[in-house]
């Protein structure tokens, strides 16, 4: 099924799991500006990320996906460059530059694919995702305080899963619901449950059971868990080059969060594959 569509019912449905569990707990949904706000993160997080990340990894490797979604950080030094009144800590820099190393590593052994259309417009798509997702955790830490962000992240998948879905009808790039296949259906009820919801749940309990130090470290591991699966199920090439590059990157991509202390509650979606 088209990958659009997938990322759609995806987010529709768990979406629709939260939104659904909050206002049962009394939560009152957002009012007047408010939802300014979560319409915003909902195009930059999930509607332009998640979905442009969901339509790229059909071009690329999912290791190569992961890592590339795990490079967010990185772009944030760059928007800080040229957008932010504040001075950058020698920390930040030096985790970009680092970061950016361990991103050349990894692509030396992928120059030739370049000249593959397919491969590049995957590079391109989940690049495009990282820096709507970098945007989007800046709008976010200005906008923290003003909305509930476990709610808000429900309305968010929500709100562009639907928007997902009636774009892929009216641009006829989905296929009848009918028509999809049990293993895509497999697939969609195992991201809403796993990749969302159960996820989810144990984010929570480790922020209520672990410091916001050892709770991050999630964000390092998933990469390197994607890379592995992929060459488990995949049979994707896991060479010495991916090893070593992902690892530099996310020192690199450590050492940024570490100086931007980046907001906790806008991490768990970051997976992107």
């Amino acid at each position: 099924m088209p990958a659009l569509q997938l990322a759609g019912i995806r987010q529709f449905i768990g979406g629709a799991c939260y939104v659904v569990f909050f206002l049962m707990k009394g939560f009152p949904l957002p009012k007047g500006r408010e939802w300014r706000t979560v319409l915003v993160l909902s195009c930059l997080n999930f509607l332009f990320s998640n979905g442009l990340n969901t339509w790229g990894v059909q071009y690329i490797s999912a290791g190569l996906a992961a890592i590339i979604a795990a490079i967010f950080p990185l772009w944030l030094v760059v928007i800080g460059l040229f957008g932010s009144k504040s001075k950058i800590s020698f920390r930040a820099i030096l985790g970009f530059i680092i970061g950016f190393a361990g991103v050349c590593i990894i692509f030396y052994e992928h120059l030739h694919d370049f000249l593959n259309s397919g491969f590049r417009l995957g590079i391109i798509l989940s690049v495009i995702a990282t820096w709507t997702w970098a945007f989007g955790s800046i709008y976010t830490k200005k906008q923290a305080a003003n909305f509930n962000p476990y709610f808000s992240l429900g309305l968010q998948m929500l709100i562009s899963g639907f928007f997902l879905i009636v774009f892929t009808n009216l641009t006829r790039n989905s296929i009848p619901l009918a028509a999809i296949p049990w293993q895509s259906w497999a697939a969609i009820s195992y991201l809403v449950a796993f990749g969302s919801i159960f996820s989810f749940i144990a984010y929570l309990y480790a922020l209520q059971n672990l410091s916001a130090e050892q709770t991050s470290i999630y964000a390092y591991v998933n990469p390197i868990v994607a890379v592995l699966l992929g060459w488990l199920i995949f049979s994707e090439k896991l060479t010495a080059f991916i090893a070593v590059g992902g690892a530099v990157t996310l020192f690199g991509v450590y050492l940024i969060n570490k100086a931007y202390k980046l907001p906790l509650p806008e991490m768990p979606e970051t997976e992107g594959v």
